[in-house]
Order: C-alpha cells, then structure tokens, then sequence
C-alpha cells in the first residue's frame, strides 16, 4: 500500500503531538503532588514517544515539503491538539483567542505552502 507523504507525515505528526502535549502538560494535573524531578523524567519518558514519531514524520516529509513547510504545519497541529487537551483532560474554559490564534496559523500554512 502505498500512503502519500502527506498522509504519513501529518498522521505521525498529530501522534507526536498527542505525547509532546501530555508530556509538557500533562503533570501540572496528574503529578502535581510529586516532585518536580519525578514529573521531569516520567515526562522525559513520555517524550520520547514523541520523538519515535517526530523524527520519521519529518524524514518522510522533508522529502516533500521545505524546512518552513514542517514547521508550520508542526504548529498547525499543536494548536489542533492542543485545545482539546486543555478543554477536556484540564479543565480549561474555551476561549475566543483559540480561534484567532487557529486562523493566524490558517494564514501561515496558506503564506508558507501557496509557492
């Protein structure tokens, strides 16, 4: 079978994310009554699943797309990921500003991929 580039690299960057985000995050709620050390290395722990997804994800991309190219849609998908993991796992209000700040990145990816 084979998957176009964008597929695979956009799927393995939203699961990268999915970790990036619950390692960076995810002990404010979980591990908030640990130790900061312990939360360092579970998220240590955590973060490198992100980067058995990452790195693939960017090797299969960048034989596709520019540098600027990735990284915007990296940024493109925190923000996608990001929301929902703040609303439901904590607890946070929705806020206008996610949607400003989702169509200021709207109009990145349109500036960086319209060449």
């Amino acid at each position: 079978m084979n998957i176009p580039v964008i597929v695979q690299t956009v799927g393995l960057l939203v699961l990268s994310n999915v970790f990036m985000t619950i390692a960076w995050y995810g002990h404010l709620k979980s591990l908030n009554s640990k130790a900061w050390y312990v939360a360092a290395v579970i998220s240590w722990g955590i973060a490198l699943f992100e980067y058995l997804l990452q790195v693939p994800a960017n090797r299969i991309g960048y034989s596709q797309y520019s540098l600027a190219q990735l990284k915007i849609m990296q940024e493109a998908i925190t923000l996608t990921v990001f929301v929902p993991f703040a609303m439901f796992y904590m607890n946070q209000p929705f806020k206008l500003d996610y949607v400003w700040a989702g169509l200021c990145l709207v109009g990145a990816v349109y500036f960086i991929f319209r060449s």
